[in-house]
């Protein structure tokens, strides 16, 4: 005569499933050719699989990995990138809001379009993609100059675009874009177009005057084409070459209260609304 089991319902989610399927057939928990999460559940009655908290990594390690996955998802190292994606995702340290972010990255990593915009870029032959703001809204723009560049930590495609609607530059940068490669679709047509490719991004100088401690421990930069002291004043007078005026107005805003923009107007001007903007927010 034989023992009826006893049996008991799980309600899980369909990820849960298939997550505890996967760790069933990792561990070679079988029932024929399928996993058996049964079997796996009778494991971890007897002891003979270790539970134990999954808890224990620091913020650090978090925060090391998830810019490794950025860097190598943006760098087209997709296999990698997966591996570091997958997980972070096993782990119970994760918030929610990046666990968010990792599992839609996933659903947009790049793949062969990535080698297509190198490729474009190498053979120096303009082109078209379809892009999605930050709100995923679509645009298309027509490249005639690009190149990728580490921002923030992250890789962008700074690029010299045909189309200047919705820039908020000053007008002789409206045509720069600087554009995130995970908002760049999948699914994005990217296409050769007729034109003839640019030599550079629009540019423009800047000067700006650095005061107090800053002056003394400020280090010049490749962009910068003078780095003087200023006669008998202790100010340090730096002209600097920028194509956009967002990620320099995020590199001296920390240093705001001993930076002073100089010129040209446009530039000045722009910092000034961006300024009185916070301190409206405040009073």
């Amino acid at each position: 005569m034989s023992r009826k089991g006893e049996s008991i319902t799980l309600s899980i989610s369909d990820r849960d499933k298939a997550q505890l399927e996967e760790l069933a057939l990792e561990l070679g928990m079988m029932w024929g050719d399928r996993p058996n999460i049964s079997k796996l559940v009778e494991a971890i009655a007897r002891k003979q699989i270790q539970i134990s908290q999954n808890t224990e990594w620091s913020s650090d390690r978090i925060e090391a990995l998830k810019s490794a996955y950025r860097l190598l998802s943006d760098m087209g190292e997709l296999d990698r990138a997966k591996i570091i994606a997958s997980l972070l995702l096993e782990r119970s340290e994760l918030t929610s809001p990046l666990r968010r972010e990792i599992e839609k990255s996933l659903d947009n990593i790049p793949e062969s379009w990535r080698k297509t915009i190198d490729r474009y870029i190498k053979q120096k032959q303009p082109f078209r993609l379809r892009y999605l703001d930050a709100a995923d809204r679509p645009y298309e723009f027509s490249i005639y100059y690009a190149q990728v560049n580490p921002h923030d930590k992250r890789l962008y495609l700074d690029c010299w675009c045909e189309e200047i609607e919705g820039s908020n530059d000053i007008l002789m940068l409206q045509h720069n874009r600087c554009l995130r490669l995970d908002r760049i679709p999948n699914e994005a047509a990217i296409t050769s177009i007729q034109g003839k490719w640019r030599s550079q991004l629009d540019q423009i100088h800047v000067t700006f005057n650095l005061s107090g401690n800053l002056a003394h421990a400020y280090q010049s930069k490749e962009e910068d084409i003078d780095n003087t002291w200023l006669e008998n004043q202790p100010i340090r007078q730096i002209i600097r070459k920028i194509s956009s005026t967002f990620w320099f107005y995020r590199e001296i805003m920390p240093y705001a209260e001993d930076c002073e923009i100089i010129a040209p107007d446009d530039v000045r001007e722009k910092f000034i609304e961006k300024v009185r903007s916070f301190y409206l927010k405040y009073f």
